[in-house]
C-alpha cells in the first residue's frame, strides 16, 4: 500500500507521516518512510542538495527542476518503495509528484499538462495514482509560525518571495479537486489532524 501526506511546507506533514507510520506498526505492519525528493538514498539526496540547497539558489531553470525532481522520484521508487510494495509493505511519503504540480505549474508556470504527462511516461501508475493520499492545509499564519518555530535555514522555495507562495499555497486546493485527493484541515491539533487523516482513509 502507497500513501501520500502532501501540502505546502509547513503545514505539519512529516509529523502526521511518522504518526501514520506508528499507527501501521503497532498493528504489526512493515512500514517504510520515503521523504521525497530525498529520502534514505544518497544519489536522491544529492539531487536534493542541488535544487533545494540551503542558503543558495543556483537560479536553476523551472523546467530543470521538474527533470531533476522527477529523476530523484524514479531512484526512490526503484529502490525503497517497490521493493516494500512487493514483499505487501507500506510504503507512506510526505510529498509526491503533486508537489511538483504545486511549485513548478502553478509557482514557477510550467505546464500542468507537460509535468503530467511527463511523470505518468517515466513513473509507474501506483506511483501517480497513491492508494491512498491527502492534502493538508492551513492558512499562511499557521503555516509560517511553524516554519519558524523549527528554527532550520529556509530551502530555495521556502525562501522564495510571498507572491509565490500564495500561488503554492492555492495550487492545493485546486490539484485535491482536480484529482479528487481529501483535504485535511492542518490547523488543529496534532491529535486531531491525524483522527481527520486516518477517518478519511478508512483505516
Amino acid at each position: 500500500m502507497y500513501i501520500v501526506i502532501e501540502g505546502q511546507d509547513g503545514t505539519g506533514k512529516s509529523t502526521q507521516v511518522r504518526l501514520l507510520q506508528e499507527y501501521f506498526e503497532d498493528k504489526g505492519k512493515k512500514v517504510v518512510v520515503m521523504d521525497e525528493p530525498d529520502g534514505d538514498l544518497p544519489q536522491a539526496h544529492e539531487l536534493h542538495d542541488l535544487i533545494l540547497v540551503k542558503g543558495k539558489d543556483y537560479g536553476l531553470e523551472p523546467m530543470t527542476n521538474v527533470l531533476l525532481f522527477t529523476a530523484s522520484r524514479m531512484e526512490l521508487w526503484k529502490k525503497i518503495a517497490e521493493p516494500v510494495l512487493r514483499e505487501g509493505g507500506i510504503v507512506i511519503s510526505a510529498r509526491n509528484w503533486w508537489s511538483t504540480l504545486a511549485y513548478q505549474g502553478y509557482g514557477e508556470g510550467i505546464s500542468r499538462s507537460k509535468i503530467i504527462r511527463l511523470t505518468r511516461e517515466l513513473l509507474p501508475k501506483q506511483y501517480v495514482e497513491p492508494d491512498y493520499g491527502v492534502i493538508l492545509t492551513t492558512s499562511d499564519e499557521v503555516r509560517l509560525s511553524r516554519q519558524a518555530d523549527r528554527g532550520k535555514a529556509k530551502e530555495t522555495f521556502e525562501a522564495k518571495p510571498d507572491d509565490f507562495q500564495e500561488k503554492v499555497n492555492h495550487a492545493y486546493p485546486k490539484i485535491a479537486e482536480e484529482f479528487n485527493i481529501p483535504v485535511v484541515d492542518a490547523s488543529g491539533t496534532i491529535e486531531e489532524i491525524q483522527a481527520e487523516i486516518q477517518r478519511l482513509l478508512k483505516f
